[in-house]
């Protein structure tokens, strides 16, 4: 079985900084991936839009350019969120905007994932008018949705979770209030965030990784296998259940491919363990694993086109991005899954972490 399919974006996805950002773009152009939103919790922070702007965190400008040239200009598209802190302005998003640098921001809640010790509370951005300028400029807002500052059971608890907490009392409120700004509810994982981006307008989409469509949060614990953890984490099988149903369905123009692939050197440290799943090199192999499993039969030309969607349509769609002519074809053939050596260390890739040496599909660019 062969699918032909359009280059596609990796609309989420972590490159890092330093000589080790080379070998994960190369990671990333050998799963057909032709362009990135390139996440802004690097160190220190893609603060700032301007190399000229006055922060103490990096430039769109300047991180945009460090990946071109690590990447030898390979990609097609490079979207660089700003990410927002205190002291972003509303007069920031209008200058970036208008000078066509800013295409979109990024909410990560205050210390809630690797890299958010920058981050203000939601409300900040409301009171001070940064949302309210975004959704004038058509400023996409990438959102990382849980709440922040839980305890333990309110975290990760039976009766609730730091993402359903957020899209239950946080995003209701923000869609009300900016009817019209565009936002990604980026990785989302529970049966709560896919209702409601389901029952959204179009100017609300989503991405799902290829963790969340393959495991939950019994895979992680059984033997605790930390590569797989991740913020948000893996959840439960009717949420696993509720993503799968939500990028199979026939009619899905609003949740599409963003990996969150994250590249970790050491994961277990002496304070825990590295949040982030690395599926660089293998990514569209997992999520055809992934629609599999959810039931479709992808040697129908009903499902290849599902699953065409998902990876290389919608998401270009929603950020205004065109299709690239140049195709990659993946094959129902088994492929060896090994580490990514690079200038720091081996980076050791999600199957792989989760005791598999080989994954049903491969790609051929």
């Amino acid at each position: 079985m062969k699918i032909e399919l359009p280059k596609w974006y990796d609309l989420h996805v972590h490159l890092r900084q330093g000589e080790a950002m080379e070998d994960f773009i190369k990671a990333q152009i050998a799963m057909g991936s032709i362009g990135a939103l390139a996440m802004p919790n690097t160190s220190p922070p893609v603060s700032k839009v301007f190399e000229d702007d006055a922060s103490d965190g990096w430039s769109i400008e300047a991180y945009t350019n460090m990946i071109r040239k690590a990447g030898d200009d390979s990609f097609s598209e490079i979207i660089v969120p700003l990410y927002l802190t205190q002291n972003t302005a509303p007069d920031i998003i209008k200058n970036g905007a208008a000078k066509g640098i800013l295409k979109a921001c990024k909410y990560y809640p205050p210390h809630g994932t690797t890299g958010a010790q920058s981050a203000a509370p939601l409300e900040t951005y409301v009171e001070s008018g940064v949302f309210a300028a975004m959704e004038e400029a058509g400023v996409v807002l990438c959102v990382h949705g849980e709440e922040h500052g839980l305890s333990g059971e309110k975290y990760f608890g039976q009766e609730t979770n730091a993402e359903e907490a957020f899209y239950k009392d946080y995003m209701p409120w923000l869609k009300d209030k900016f009817p019209k700004l565009k936002i990604v509810c980026e990785h989302i994982t529970t049966k709560v965030a896919a209702d409601f981006v389901q029952k959204s307008g179009d100017n609300i989409a989503a991405t799902i990784t290829p963790q969340h469509l393959l495991y939950t949060v019994g895979d992680m614990v059984k033997g605790f296998k930390y590569h797989l953890y991740c913020l948000p984490l893996v959840k439960f099988e009717r949420d696993r259940q509720a993503l799968r149903d939500a990028v199979t369905g026939a009619s899905n123009t609003k949740f599409f491919a963003g990996t969150d692939s994250a590249p970790h050197t050491t994961k277990a440290t002496d304070c825990g363990c590295a949040a982030g799943c690395f599926t660089g090199g293998i990514a569209p192999q997992l999520y055809a694993q992934g629609f599999e499993e959810a039931g479709l039969d992808l040697s129908s030309d009903t499902a290849q086109e599902i699953f065409k969607r998902f990876l290389c349509l919608n998401g270009a769609a929603f950020y205004g991005l065109d299709v690239p002519e140049e195709t990659f074809t993946l094959v129902k053939e088994e492929q060896a899954v090994m580490p990514l050596e690079t200038v720091n260390g081996a980076v050791t890739p999600l199957p792989l972490g989760m005791g598999q040496s080989s994954i049903p599909w491969s790609i051929k660019v």
